[in-house]
């Protein structure tokens, strides 16, 4: 009896070394940033590409804000053709952060996507921080 595991033949070891480090060239994980800019070796652009309200409610730690629909060639010539882009949105049910990747790779800027986006962020029980001033919070309505 074959179990619904092992019915497909497991991946040798070595196709598995190929998958795993071709996926970690384009991944990274909320540990990996959030210890990085604790350790003081952010040595990436952090990118939230929600749109401006949500990231002025909250955003990681030194993120900076650009839409994923508003990169272009424009907005991202003040960065050196060699800085790495790390990208998030929402979470795992938004597509954002890829299509921040591909347009930021379509305009041969380095790229890797940072799974979980704020929900991962917000798992892993790290700090988020906001635009918002709470003496002064923003209007809503009309």
């Amino acid at each position: 009896m074959v179990s619904l595991v092992s019915e497909s033949l497991a991946a040798t070891p070595e196709a598995v070394v190929d998958h795993y480090t071709r996926r970690l060239a384009f991944e990274t994980d909320c540990y990996d940033v959030h210890e990085s800019i604790r350790n003081d070796q952010q040595d990436f652009v952090l990118l939230d590409v929600r749109g401006p309200a949500l990231y002025e409610k909250s955003h990681l730690p030194g993120a900076v804000n650009l839409p994923h629909a508003k990169i272009t060639v424009r907005t991202v010539s003040d960065w050196t053709a060699d800085t790495l882009f790390v990208v998030y949105c929402a979470g795992s049910h938004c597509n954002g952060a890829d299509k921040a990747a591909l347009k930021l790779a379509k305009l041969g800027k380095r790229v890797k996507v940072m799974i979980g986006g704020i929900t991962g962020w917000a798992d892993e029980g790290f700090a988020f921080t906001s635009c918002v001033n709470p003496e002064n919070p923003p209007q809503t309505g009309a």
